[in-house]
């Protein structure tokens, strides 16, 4: 367990204290809510970028054929490995 030491103006830090959201468990909620929304903000992007480089639309159905594919790939490697001497 990680333990963190925050500075704070002190208005702030009464007005979460009086909020209840200086808890260890509410720090943990605000910190994990705050990366899901990074996260969302980050896929964004990236489905902005795609969109800007014209890349075609890929349905569930292909990529699901897609997965399929990789995987009976890697379980046929796996089931004959190379013979390395």
């Amino acid at each position: 367990m990680t333990e963190l030491v925050l500075k704070l103006p002190d208005d702030l830090a009464r007005r979460a204290m009086s909020a209840g959201l200086l808890s260890d468990g509410a720090i943990q909620c605000l910190l994990e809510e705050a990366m899901r929304r990074q996260a969302g903000r980050r896929l964004l992007e990236i489905a902005e970028g795609v969109h800007a480089a014209g890349i075609p639309h890929v349905s569930d159905e292909e990529i699901v054929a897609e997965v399929k594919a990789v995987r009976a790939e890697r379980h046929a490697r796996e089931a004959n490995p190379p013979d390395v001497r």
